[in-house]
């Protein structure tokens, strides 16, 4: 996960140089008055966003395997630590001289 985040961080610096440079180069025109920074955070972060959907599909497909899969091992734990639960509230409630017969 960290990975695909300092992937699309990265896109994101790249959109922010490129669309820096053309703003102060003229090509795009700037922000109104003291909005310049702004324009230029705005127009990266809009520009970023389908190239890293396109560009990083295979990073982000890893990252949530992982996600599910780490999910799935703190659902079985619980699931562990419930049934370990109820079984010590089972043993606690048996009268003292009985046993468990299966």
């Amino acid at each position: 996960m960290l990975r695909y985040t300092l992937m699309r961080l990265g896109v994101f610096a790249g959109c922010l140089v490129v669309v820096w440079g053309l703003v102060y180069s003229g090509v795009v025109p700037r922000g109104l008055g003291d909005s310049n920074i702004m324009w230029i955070l705005l127009l990266s972060l809009v520009i970023s966003a389908p190239i890293s959907f396109v560009v990083l599909r295979k990073e982000r497909d890893r990252a949530s395997l992982n996600v599910v899969a780490r999910v799935d091992r703190m659902k079985a734990n619980l699931e562990a630590n419930k049934s370990q639960e109820d079984a010590a509230i089972d043993e606690a409630a048996r009268p003292q001289g009985q046993t468990q017969t299966s």
